[in-house]
């Protein structure tokens, strides 16, 4: 599928023509040749409106139907950092469990490690169907070579319909590696997830800076892959298992890698905002970065994480591990306090799910206030003091 260029019709006077219409300044034409960028949003208004027959655009050959009853499952793949399970593991369960009942289709977990018994036990009592599990003392410590032979070789025996992976440090790796394998569909960083009733898995996260929600299927293709963000869906409770383990077989050929882990060093453990209970999240209502330590006594009051939108990063205010939205962190804290951020789609879509956020802002039609459970229109520089020295009555301090 593409826009094709037929430069035998290609002269001054048609390159100049489609260069002009082109609404994206996605065509140049030079020297005699017209050229399409990757800034083409495939308008196809160079085809209907430019020159005749310079610019065609050409259907994608319809590939064979595949036969979706030959895959059954919804997956999720169960990640962990040495031995421990990461908690967007139990979430996209909580997630799995939601959709395979809309097909009546049963929710494995794919777990990958050394000496798993008792992660397998929990999978179980969040809800797993069933546990498939590649345990073997090579497989300890994260090798993306081993880990993706033994992930395809999962699919090739089970096949799923639908595999969910955490958009952690490993699942961004593995879940592009195991996906191109299979010449199969991956949609990154999904912020919702539904299933229709024929096993399409609609896949949706913002694009274009998010100013779209862009709905995303692979109809054609199977499994169905997507990432999904920690903090994004609610984990269910723990529960008595009703599941099985199922133990794989492992040949020694997957276990071969062009690396060697030599030694693995610990880095030293950061402050994650999307742990915080409690957050207080400044925007570019602040005026200087001199004015923090009014931000930072509040939070120390009460006993928060402080962390910030985009262009304060931008402006260096703050480090990029406390940012919020699309290109920083998803939160779900159960208390937010917004001071100074207008509430652009980008930001919100990081935080959106907390318990209880409460927007300060003094513009009364800022777009945070869209999403706030309370609201207070004024100048930061005259609540924050206020706030401050109210907790201090109250407590006595």
């Amino acid at each position: 599928m593409g826009l094709i260029i037929n430069q035998a019709l290609i002269n001054d006077e048609t390159g100049k023509a489609l260069e002009e219409l082109c609404p994206f300044s996605a065509i140049s034409y030079e020297n005699g040749k017209l050229e399409i960028s990757s800034a083409c949003r495939l308008c196809r208004m160079c085809v209907n409106k430019g020159p005749k027959g310079c610019v065609t655009y050409e259907e994608e050959e319809k590939k064979n139907e595949i036969d979706k009853s030959l895959y059954k499952g919804v997956c999720v793949y169960a990640d962990s950092d040495h031995g421990t399970l990461h908690k967007v593991t139990f979430e996209l369960l909580g997630k799995a469990r939601e959709l395979a009942s809309v097909i009546d289709h049963p929710v494995y977990a794919l777990l990958i490690g050394y000496q798993t018994e008792e992660n397998v036990k929990e999978l179980l009592q969040y809800g797993a169907d069933k546990v498939y599990v590649y345990d073997h003392e090579k497989l300890k410590d994260f090798d993306i070579e081993r880990y993706a032979n033994c992930f395809a070789d999962f699919i090739e025996q089970v096949k799923p319909s639908s595999i969910l992976v955490g958009a952690t440090n490993v699942g961004r790796c593995l879940a592009p590696r195991v996906a191109a394998r299979f010449h199969t569909g991956l949609t990154a960083d999904c912020t919702r997830l539904e299933m229709k009733e024929n096993t399409d898995l609609v896949q949706i996260r913002p694009a274009f800076g998010g100013n779209i929600m862009a709905q995303i299927i692979t109809p054609d293709s199977r499994p169905q892959f997507c990432t999904v963000r920690y903090k994004i869906f609610d984990a269910p409770k723990k529960e008595e298992s009703h599941g099985e383990a199922v133990p794989m077989a492992i040949k020694d050929e997957w276990l071969e890698s062009h690396a060697e882990i030599v030694e693995i060093i610990e880095k030293p453990k950061e402050m994650d905002i999307s742990e915080a209970d409690v957050i207080i999240a400044v925007g570019r209502g602040l005026k200087s970065k001199n004015d923090m330590p009014m931000i930072e006594e509040l939070a120390s009051l009460l006993n928060a994480n402080i962390a910030c939108s985009r262009p304060m990063v931008e402006n260096g205010t703050f480090d990029a591990k406390h940012q919020i939205g699309l290109s920083g962190k998803t939160v779900k804290p159960k208390l937010i306090i917004t001071l100074g951020i207008s509430g652009a789609i980008q930001f919100v879509t990081g935080m959106k799910s907390s318990d209880c956020i409460i927007a300060v802002n003094s513009d009364p039609d800022a777009q945070i206030f869209n999403v706030a459970h309370y609201g207070i229109v004024g100048d930061l520089y005259e609540i924050v003091p206020k706030l401050i020295n109210r907790i201090k009555e109250d407590r006595n301090v």
